[in-house]
């Protein structure tokens, strides 16, 4: 991964904490690490998924969410590291400011290594090699998932395929049966009525 996305950084220079509510610091540090599947209502709808590594949310922006066939390869671009307290957040993000539209927490819950053995890498060290398993352990989401690195033309791209086990389920569609957020029970649409 690019050194720009090593740390929040990045994040905190494209928003003005006077006008977002989104977090700007690290926020909570547990004892299990963190997942977080947010619905994302910018120019185009999408899902950030993002792990918590190293003390940061390591994101990629999912445009058609994860699958839970084994079959289907979902494009997952990298976007910039974001801060723990993020996985927290469903809202808005005003106009004027990076990402501005509504935010859903659409799943989230903890996960685990799925290297084994005594010599088995981190997940930092798989990301660095361009291959990450993971087991998730969520609401919506299940089991094995695959985070592959892959070059598209010049840019960097990674593919998040779900593994090939007992939660994958090829005829289960939840992006388009299961649209509400895991925490409030809203959709999209009625979260700027309501903020959390």
């Amino acid at each position: 991964m690019a050194a720009s996305r090593d740390t929040p950084t990045r994040y905190r220079e494209k928003r003005d904490p006077r006008r977002t509510p989104e977090p700007m610091e690290d926020g909570r540090k547990g004892d299990r690490p963190r997942f977080v599947i947010q619905q994302h209502a910018a120019s185009t709808l999408h899902y950030d998924v993002r792990l918590e590594v190293d003390g940061v949310l390591k994101s990629w922006a999912v445009p058609k969410g994860p699958s839970t066939d084994p079959r289907v390869k979902r494009l997952a671009i990298p976007t910039e590291d974001h801060p723990l307290a993020y996985a927290d957040f469903e809202g808005v993000i005003p106009e004027g400011e990076y990402g501005a539209s509504t935010v859903l927490i659409w799943d989230c819950g903890y996960y685990r290594n799925l290297k084994e053995g005594d010599d088995r890498s981190s997940v930092a060290e798989q990301l660095k090699e361009g291959h990450a398993t993971v087991w998730l352990e969520g609401e919506k989401l299940h089991g094995g998932y695959a985070l592959i690195r892959t070059h598209l033309a010049q840019e960097e791209g990674w593919l998040l395929v779900k593994m090939d086990d007992e939660a994958a389920d090829a005829r289960r569609n939840p992006t388009s049966t299961e649209p509400e957020s895991v925490v409030s029970g809203r959709t999209l649409e009625e979260i700027p009525d309501g903020q959390r």
